[in-house]
């Protein structure tokens, strides 16, 4: 290969040459097309940090809403359970309320069936009272023909009646 001669005598102009492009290149490319690049690489670090801080905001935002969420839910629960459990109560206040007031009406119309049953078994034991004495009177009138006093027949009546 004859770039790899050393004995040439143009190795070293060649060599030279090299450096100084190789340094003419350097200077351009880190004066000219290095400080925008790295310019755009500190202003994408830049917006990187920035995204990555306020995405750390919103998420510290989202979850104190989260928990701001959790605790009005907590309390919606809590309210329900109360509302549930004083309707409940009302049921039942307007239940009971309702067979006090049932029982209240079926004990004063047990209380006038035994007052009409009670005067009922009155005028029963009166009219079976007269019935018997008519009886007795007719069947003593029929047996020994002659009609026996009316008094004497209700005090006898009255007598088997008590006794």
């Amino acid at each position: 290969m004859p770039q790899l001669e050393f004995s040439n005598p143009l190795i070293f102009s060649q060599v030279f040459w090299l450096l100084v492009i190789f340094g003419a290149l350097y200077l351009i490319v880190s004066k000219a097309a290095l400080p925008p690049v790295a310019s755009v690489l500190e202003e994408r670090a830049g917006r990187i940090a920035a995204d990555l801080e306020r995405a750390g905001a919103l998420k510290e935002e989202a979850d104190r809403a989260m928990a701001e969420a959790e605790k009005a839910l907590a309390k919606a629960r809590a309210e329900a359970q109360a509302a549930i459990r004083a309707s409940l109560e009302r049921a039942k206040a307007e239940a009971a309320k309702a067979e006090a007031d049932q029982a209240a009406r079926l004990a004063r119309q047990l209380a006038e069936a035994e007052a009409r049953i009670a005067e009922a078994r009155a005028k029963a034991e009166a009219a079976i009272g007269e019935v018997a004495v008519a009886a007795a009177q007719a069947a003593t009138a029929r047996l020994i023909g002659i009609s026996p006093d009316l008094a004497r027949v209700q005090a006898a009546v009255a007598d088997a009646a008590r006794g």
